[in-house]
């Protein structure tokens, strides 16, 4: 298997688990754990993996108690575009994901805050004052059925009662 591919088989196995040990991502494609290993660490040391995470209910936390989704309009800067903006962005740390979007709105937020207040704080003080920022929108998440694939909570089976006239 050539190197590509390899690493492209080990990203999609820890995408689905990150907890896969490396015996098991050696046994599904068959490649040595020393390779596997190798290959990981690689893929670390280059910032290709970033880190891993765990997906669980995050009402579990109380500093995650509420989450939205900010839609960001910024002037682009003469040199560097957006990039600078973003940066500055990215170092709050109710900031949790920022994404550059096409559309109606540059930049996506994805902030936690302790509460709506909290959130709202934010956007006002910190997020609406930054020069460059022309407007906000806000939208506060009301319940997670997915992330990354994988469903918040399990489907119940229920079994309708069949009417019959």
């Amino acid at each position: 298997m050539n190197k590509v591919d390899l690493r492209k088989h080990i990203l999609r196995l820890l995408g689905e688990n990150g907890r896969l040990q490396v015996s098991d991502i050696a046994e599904r494609i068959d490649v040595s754990e020393k390779e596997i290993e190798k290959e990981i660490r690689a893929l670390e040391n280059n910032n290709i993996i970033i880190g891993y995470r765990a997906i669980f209910d995050e009402s579990e936390l109380p500093e995650n108690a509420v989450k939205a989704i900010i839609e960001v309009k910024v002037r682009p800067e003469r040199e560097g575009g957006f990039d600078k903006i973003a940066r500055r962005l990215s170092k709050f740390p109710q900031v949790s994901s920022l994404y550059l979007m096409s559309g109606p709105y540059d930049l996506q937020l994805e902030v936690k805050g302790e509460s709506l207040n909290d959130v709202a704080h934010f956007v006002s003080s910190k997020l609406a004052t930054i020069d460059g920022v022309l407007s906000t929108s806000t939208h506060f998440l009301l319940k997670k059925y997915k992330e990354s694939g994988k469903l918040m909570q399990e489907e119940e089976d229920h079994e309708r009662l069949k009417i019959t006239p």
